[in-house]
């Protein structure tokens, strides 16, 4: 069992990944793979070997091929944009076995729209081996995967409620994950004090009416302290070389297979 949190970057990227179709910029053309960016999700396991997914963007299968990543005990959702939920398919092999299903835990619109697009898979007609079969959970409150408390974390992504999610373990400290998000509510922030580790939206260097900026993120990242705050979701406005070292002291930029660990002493 791992000794803390341990964290996959599958994907650092926007909705549009990069390289972007059609683009010829500095950052989709550079043979930099830092600079190459499927879309944004990560993989955890906790210190009591459960596992998670959070968020499936279209690229999921050749991120789960690239990692390795065989198993997963629960998949979460922060919303139900396209480029976090269209792998949500690939989850069949996680359902292989007749009787095998897969806790899927979102807000209640971002489950709508799950069972609005994929609802073949909620249907409860198609329970054979191979096929998807998830159980549903809303995210009305905090809740419990094995020994970690999951909290959600309300946040502003233009128009649209988006959430974070925070995750306590007695062993390994707190880290919260928002890759979506423009506004912050205070009920919010005050969840997130003390954290171990942040992993925020940063999408681009200029402000972006929907998405922090690199600016905005960092502002956050003061006003929190957390012990450790790296940036992710992505555009090609974003050159890893060239805006990483602008960056100040313990703020970094993730990138597509980043391996972290939280609280691992």
């Amino acid at each position: 069992m791992a000794a803390g949190f341990e964290i996959v970057f599958l994907g650092t990227g926007t909705s549009i990944g990069v390289p972007v179709i059609g683009c010829d910029c500095a950052v989709c053309t550079s043979d930099d793979p830092k600079n190459q960016r499927s879309r944004c999700s990560i993989h955890v396991t906790a210190p009591d070997g459960l596992a998670w997914l959070v968020d499936t963007g279209p690229d999921l299968r050749m991120q789960c091929l690239r990692e390795g990543i065989t198993h997963t005990d629960a998949v979460l959702y922060t919303h139900e944009h396209t480029d976090h939920i269209m792998g949500f398919d690939d989850l069949r092999r996680f359902t292989v076995g007749a009787d095998a299903e897969l806790p899927i835990y979102a807000g209640a619109s971002c489950l709508g729209r799950l069972e609005a697009a994929f609802h073949y898979a909620f249907n409860g007609e198609n329970r054979y081996i191979g096929y998807l079969k998830p159980r549903p959970h809303v995210i009305g409150g905090p809740f419990h995967l094995g020994e970690t408390e999951v909290s959600p974390l309300p946040v502003r992504h233009g128009k649209v409620d988006t959430l974070g999610l925070l995750f306590s373990h007695p062993r390994a400290g707190r880290f919260a994950y928002v890759p979506d998000a423009k506004e912050i509510p205070a009920e919010s922030l005050a969840l997130m004090r003390d954290l171990d580790l942040l992993i925020l939206d940063g999408l681009q260097p200029k402000p972006h009416p929907t998405h922090l900026s690199v600016g905005e993120a960092v502002e956050i990242a003061a006003q929190l302290r957390p012990g450790r705050t790296w940036l992710t979701h992505f555009s090609c406005r974003m050159d890893y070389t060239v805006e990483g070292p602008k960056l100040p002291e313990k703020v970094g930029l993730a990138w597509d297979g980043l391996k972290l660990q939280v609280g691992a002493g």
